[in-house]
């Protein structure tokens, strides 16, 4: 099988903690591929995501690097098995691979912590607002750019209305829910749905006042997706050029440090729907 031109950001997290491993266990590329009578490129690209590994070569390569964590290791093994095709697929070829990244992120996480400072998490977003903010983008997109962004949005909100549903829970700055996007009428239903959806099981809401105050990593926004490890988790972080995905333990560490701060600076569930409705009510 030929190496995949474009891996996604799952093949490619597969591909890097077998490097990991590898460098853990003090052996170089070429040493690694003596060890399973493989040449060092075809090494390079599983490491990079381009090539697949089987579940029987990741427990092989774990053996070999003596990798002494073995629920890490059979989660890995679990990633690399799950080889259907989501629902993001029909978007490809038409949005940016990122985008698609993001939404099989967001689908195979085993909880979800979303951090937002100027907008409404897109998680949380109606069609109007989020249609309002593709409209705004630089360069402009076309009608059905737009429309084409705001389905495959609204798509992802699939992980949230699930049996079971994945656990949610979103920090939302009051500057957010202040900064109107759709125009009076539609932030006023945008703030109307976060009222309604902030009692639903497993999904949780808090906002943070303009009168609590800075926090350390206050202007990190962010998604924070559980893997089914600690070691297999992933940040999410939106930039004026697309996405990024960070993975290292020390990104990993910094950002939840970062929600913690965030968390402790905010209002607890009902006090924060407390203080969405009285936003609403002064529009």
């Amino acid at each position: 099988m030929p190496p995949r031109t474009a891996p996604t950001a799952r093949q490619q997290r597969i591909g890097a903690e077998l490097r990991r491993m590898r460098e853990q266990a003090g052996l170089n590329v070429a040493e690694a591929g003596r060890l399973i009578s493989a040449d060092r490129s075809r090494i390079s690209n599983i490491e990079a995501g381009r090539l697949g590994v089987s579940a029987e070569r990741i427990r092989t390569f774990a053996d070999l690097y003596a990798c002494p964590d073995g629920e890490f290791v059979e989660a890995l093994v679990r990633m690399a098995e799950e080889r259907h095709k989501g629902w993001w697929e029909q978007f490809r070829g038409t949005l940016a691979t990122t985008m698609l990244d993001l939404a099989e992120l967001e689908y195979h996480a085993t909880r979800l912590t979303v951090m937002q400072f100027a907008y409404i998490p897109g998680l949380l977003q109606t069609e109007e607002y989020a249609a309002s903010l593709f409209r705004n983008t630089v360069p402009p997109l076309s009608s059905v750019e737009v429309e084409r962004r705001v389905s495959h949005r609204m798509s992802r909100k699939c992980v949230m209305q699930r049996t079971p549903a994945t656990p949610c829970t979103f920090v939302i700055h009051e500057a957010a829910l202040r900064m109107i996007h759709p125009g009076k009428e539609g932030q006023l239903r945008q703030l109307n749905r976060l009222l309604e959806v902030s009692t639903h099981d497993g999904l949780t809401i808090h906002v943070i006042p303009f009168s609590h105050g800075s926090f350390p990593g206050a202007n990190s926004s962010c998604t924070y997706a559980a893997g089914p490890v600690p070691r297999l988790d992933t940040v999410q972080i939106d930039t004026a050029h697309g996405s990024l995905f960070l993975d290292t333990d020390s990104h990993l560490e910094n950002y939840r440090c970062i929600l913690r701060h965030a968390k402790t600076t905010a209002l607890p569930p009902k006090a924060s729907r407390d203080f969405i409705r009285s936003v609403a009510n002064q529009l």
